[in-house]
């Protein structure tokens, strides 16, 4: 018997649903699936014609067998199951439209005003700017005569550069559209054949994309998405045998672990980076340093001290034979001596040792540089969260107060939930007059963020 001809429609309660929001902004097709099926009568068998998807990997996807990452397939389910964009991170969909908007030839037109003014005015806002679909992009890229050569490459890794000092001052929420476009556009390359030089130095660039926009959904505490790209990142620089950046991608993926409470994972992940690293030719003491201080951050988390500290006499060991003449790649030029000190102290801080940690953390802050917004309202969150555990309640609300004006300058959600995580730890002395001046100015700027709850 023949399915019943459904409308197109998901119903509003599903698509404003938390579940379905929070799946959609993961990405995680397996529970979008079961909500549509539960929630809107749409079985397996109609949301794979409607997507252009096999029967049975809808039913891998839905069993947890199989995941959908590439951009067309998304795109496929937004539009056939009538997801708006912007709930899977994409641009406006021309369905969300109404056909009475456009003109004939497809072009947005602006509404016909009303021929009796209402009794309030409603602000009308302005159409959405027509930009062509990535079909187009891919049709028009077919068409390119552009060859890549060493200019190509080094115009992309200064792109990069750029990204990077963009994500410290003001998070990458804003950044990964075009992160990401990039990495799209290195790929197109690489389906052509290219002289090795020029094919090496394409995997190489597209490993680092695929490692920032990793890093911009781990920044936005969106995790499935971080490793998925982590993962991609891997892959290109085994394409190279770049063991060095293998390295530093398990070594994010180490960091990620640690805040998903997942220590054993982080040791994991940290060790086949220090494997990594030392099978590779030429890896430098910097990083060596980098990875060290990453594998005494899973022993403080998993409460190992005597692993901690000798991990962290390490990092400092392999940091006195930085040389100004090492061949540092480029993404770890960021571990100075700065960053030792204050990863050194937050390692502490990780453990329990408050007293060691504070004087560390609080030189780090004073040598940081104020153009990363986002490092020092992370590292000030840490002083002032460590500061409270010793009973310095004044300096702590000190420290957090300084620390809320770079926080409310980068879209972090990273940095928001360490600032949750300070003023949930700030309950037992709300009353105090201290207390209060850090809610009022927290209140000023973030409005929201009091009664936010600690995500768990």
């Amino acid at each position: 018997m023949p399915e019943p001809i459904r409308t197109q429609e998901l119903p509003a309660g599903l698509l404003t649903h938390p579940e379905m929001v929070r799946a959609c902004r993961l990405r995680d097709f397996a529970v979008v699936f079961r909500l549509v099926k539960t929630r809107a009568g749409i079985y397996p068998s109609m949301i794979a014609r409607r997507c252009d998807l096999t029967p049975s990997r809808v039913g891998e996807v839905m069993s947890g067998r199989r995941r959908l990452l590439h951009m067309d397939v998304v795109e496929r389910i937004a539009d056939g199951l009538r997801i708006p964009g912007h709930m899977l991170g994409l641009a406006r969909r021309e369905w969300e439209t109404p056909v009475g908007l456009r003109d004939t030839d497809g072009d947005i037109k602006p509404p016909r005003p009303s021929p009796r003014p209402t009794s309030v005015p409603q602000a009308v806002p302005p159409p959405p700017v027509a930009v062509p679909g990535s079909d187009v992009d891919s049709i028009l890229a077919l068409t390119s005569r552009a060859d890549p050569n060493p200019s190509t490459l080094h115009a992309l890794r200064s792109s990069i550069e750029d990204y990077w000092r963009r994500d410290d001052q003001h998070g990458g929420e804003a950044l990964r559209p075009a992160v990401v476009g990039q990495l799209r556009y290195v790929v197109g390359l690489l389906r052509e054949h290219r002289p090795a030089p020029i094919r090496q130095g394409l995997y190489g660039v597209a490993a680092e994309l695929a490692r920032l926009t990793g890093w911009t959904y781990f920044d936005a505490r969106q995790y499935n998405q971080a490793r998925s790209y982590f993962a991609e990142a891997l892959q290109f620089a085994r394409e190279i045998d770049d063991r060095e950046f293998m390295a530093n991608v398990l070594a994010c993926m180490s960091l990620q672990a640690t805040y998903q409470d997942r220590p054993a994972d982080a040791l994991a992940f940290v060790t086949a980076a220090q494997d990594e690293a030392r099978a590779a030719d030429g890896t430098t003491p910097r990083v060596l340093s980098m990875l060290s201080m990453r594998e005494a951050f899973a022993h403080a988390t998993l409460g190992s001290r005597t692993a901690t500290h000798a991990a962290i006499a390490e990092a400092h060991r392999h940091f006195e034979r930085v040389g100004s003449s090492d061949p540092d790649p480029a993404w770890v030029t960021y571990f100075d001596e700065t960053k030792l000190i204050v990863d050194t102290g937050i390692a502490h801080g990780r453990l329990g040792e408050a007293q060691t940690a504070v004087p560390l953390i609080a030189e780090a802050l004073r040598r940081e540089s104020r153009t990363n917004q986002r490092g020092r309202a992370f590292h000030a969150f840490w002083l002032a969260r460590t500061q409270l555990s010793t009973g310095n309640l004044d300096e702590a609300c000190r420290t957090a107060t300084d620390a809320l004006r770079p926080a409310s300058s980068v879209a972090s959600e990273r940095v928001t939930w360490h600032l949750r995580e300070f003023y949930d730890e700030l309950a037992p002395y709300r009353r105090e007059p201290v207390a209060l001046a850090f809610e009022s100015r927290l209140r000023d700027l973030f409005p929201g963020q009091v009664s936010a709850t600690r995500r768990p």
